[in-house]
């Protein structure tokens, strides 16, 4: 059983500040209501880290490996919840250039294995806020001060 949690933002911005805020993982705790922390590198092969606290949650620690990692572009990881199969997670940001200086953000988590089911319905929604939070967050940190 698999399914999916994706959400899209529009941003006024270029993708390379997009890219350079979402990879700057030293200052997520600053800005990101979501992901408050990101232990690694965004490097292809690269073990992360990864502590994510959803609306009203208290908030976990997974361990991931980055799959990809094209600049301005896309950043994705894979996650699992203690074993392989019961609950894994692929994580994708995609930025997607959509005219000058603008770009539509995509945030997206593809789950499978035997918890899903399960796990989804106690986290789902929180988890579909969260990226919108964090979307959110990463619009108007994209847009503020020093932009352009």
């Amino acid at each position: 059983m698999a399914r999916t949690i994706h959400t899209s933002i529009e941003i006024d911005a270029p993708a390379d500040r997009v890219w350079d805020i979402l990879i700057n993982f030293d200052d997520y705790l600053k800005w990101n209501p979501f992901i408050t922390n990101i232990q690694g590198e965004a490097v292809q092969g690269a073990q992360l880290e990864v502590f994510i606290r959803p609306s009203g949650g208290k908030g976990m620690t997974f361990k991931s490996k980055v799959i990809k990692c094209e600049p301005n572009m896309e950043f994705r990881w894979k996650g699992k919840l203690f074993v392989p199969g019961l609950f894994d997670g692929e994580h994708s940001f995609q930025i997607n250039p959509i005219g000058d200086n603008r770009v539509e953000f995509v945030q997206q988590e593809n789950f499978s294995g035997t918890l899903v089911g399960l796990v989804l319905r106690m986290i789902g929604k929180a988890t579909q806020q969260g990226f919108e939070a964090m979307n959110l967050a990463l619009k108007t940190q994209a847009e503020g001060e020093g932009s352009g």
